[in-house]
C-alpha cells in the first residue's frame, strides 16, 4: 500500500516532492528513540543509586556510551524534524521561515556534537 497520489507514484515524487520521506524519517527516529528510551529508563532502574560516580561509571562502558550517544543524536534529529514541520506549517513569512530553520539546524547539530563530545571525555575518561 503507497501512501502517494497516483501522479506522484508515477513521477516518483510524493505531493511535495518529499513529504512521505520526512514522515517515514519521524516514524523511524520514533521507533529507534523508542527503544533506546527502554534501554535507558531500565538501565537507569538497574543502576540503583544514581549518583555522579555510578554514572560515570555506566557511560565509561563501551555499550552504554554508543547507545547514550545514539541516543543523543536520534533525538536530536527527531526533534529537528519536529521543529521543521512546526516551523514550515506555523510561520509564512517567507524570510523568518528560512532564518527560523536555518537557526533550528544548527541548535540541533550543536546539541548533538556537544552531547557525543561530552560522553566521548566520560568514556575516555579525560
Amino acid at each position: 500500500m503507497s501512501l502517494k497520489s497516483p501522479l506522484g507514484r508515477v513521477l516518483g515524487l510524493g505531493s511535495a516532492k518529499d513529504g512521505t520521506d520526512h514522515w517515514l524519517a519521524q516514524r523511524i527516529s520514533a521507533v529507534a528513540l523508542a527503544l533506546l528510551g527502554s534501554w535507558f529508563v531500565v538501565s537507569l532502574a538497574m543502576l540503583g543509586t544514581v549518583k555522579y560516580g555510578n554514572v560515570i561509571a555506566f557511560l565509561g562502558e563501551p555499550l552504554n556510551g554508543v547507545l547514550m550517544a545514539l541516543l543523543c543524536v536520534t533525538l536530536a534529529y527527531h526533534s529537528y524534524l519536529g521543529v521543521q514541520v512546526v516551523v514550515e506549517d506555523y510561520v509564512h513569512t517567507k524570510g523568518t521561515k528560512i532564518a527560523l530553520l536555518i537557526v533550528s539546524r544548527f541548535a540541533h547539530v550543536f546539541v548533538a556534537v556537544a552531547s557525543v563530545y561530552a560522553i566521548l571525555r566520560i568514556g575516555i575518561g579525560v
